[in-house]
């Protein structure tokens, strides 16, 4: 059976990469794609082969109507994916979202609509299975070491800060820690901000510098050692795996469904 794609966001790195890798599997058909740059180009040059007469549209409610797509992949931005659920849900399409920043109060309403539509959505702060099984490992973790910090270094073109991992990884932390503050109780920042964010006491630091995909270090302090669980994305194609799943699975959920670890 073929799964039906429209892809959301194709002209960005990520989008690129992510629709490359989907166009060499059998059971998925990309029907279109859209983007507001690169319009009318078709989506096999702009992956780097040959065309295949998918060519890039810029108004993805009317992609939707045409070509009547199962599944929307969205690699886009946080500023424009609560617009596209809103459209898109109640036309009955299932959603696998691959852009953070989503608030849990936009979390909220995305599992409204799923259900009201019976059109899941699965949400994923990282598809790259080391990733899920970095933010596991810190979540038993955390039960031992509650001193806690996460630094996670991203491209300097990621707009959120922190990342949808590095918050993933404090909440499920958080289950496992008392809401303490770290540090010395008089301590102040001479820069602010220079301490980081605070999550419940525990910090995370975003690095933003071209060079990085994504990297996260969670870093535990004890007596006299540190334990640090850490997880780098060497290219883009690391999140490849993990989407197939989602894309694979999404038809078979309920309501909104968020994390690789919940389908995996």
């Amino acid at each position: 059976m073929t799964i039906k794609v429209i892809v959301n966001g194709v002209a960005g790195k990520m989008g690129r990469s992510m629709t490359a890798g989907l166009l060499a599997e059998e059971d998925i058909e990309i029907v279109a794609a859209v983007d507001m740059r690169m319009h009318g180009t078709d989506i096999g040059i702009l992956t780097g082969s040959e065309p295949i007469g998918v060519k890039v549209e810029d108004d993805l409610i009317l992609a939707v109507k045409r070509t009547r797509p199962e599944v929307l992949v969205d690699f886009t931005n946080p500023q424009a994916i609560m617009k596209t659920l809103r459209s898109v849900v109640p036309m009955g399409v299932a959603c696998v979202i691959g852009t953070t920043g989503l608030s849990a109060h936009d979390l909220t309403e995305v599992d409204k609509l799923a259900r009201q539509y019976q059109a899941p959505v699965f949400v994923a702060p990282n598809f790259a299975l080391g990733a899920v099984l970095m933010m596991r490992f810190a979540a038993e973790a955390a039960e031992y070491f509650p001193h806690v910090e996460i630094i996670e270094r991203h491209h300097d073109q990621k707009l959120d800060a922190p990342s949808g991992t590095a918050l993933a990884t404090m909440e499920m932390i958080a289950d496992k820690r008392e809401v303490f503050a770290q540090g010395a109780a008089n301590e102040f920042e001479k820069l602010p901000g220079a301490r980081g964010g605070d999550f419940q006491g525990a910090r995370i630091h975003s690095v933003r510098l071209p060079g990085y995909v994504a990297t996260q270090e969670v870093v535990f302090g004890g007596v006299g050692q540190l334990l640090t669980i850490r997880h780098d994305a060497m290219s883009r194609d690391s999140f490849l795996p993990g989407l197939l799943i989602a894309v694979r699975k999404v038809l078979q959920l309920e309501g909104l469904v968020s994390g690789l670890e919940n389908i995996i």
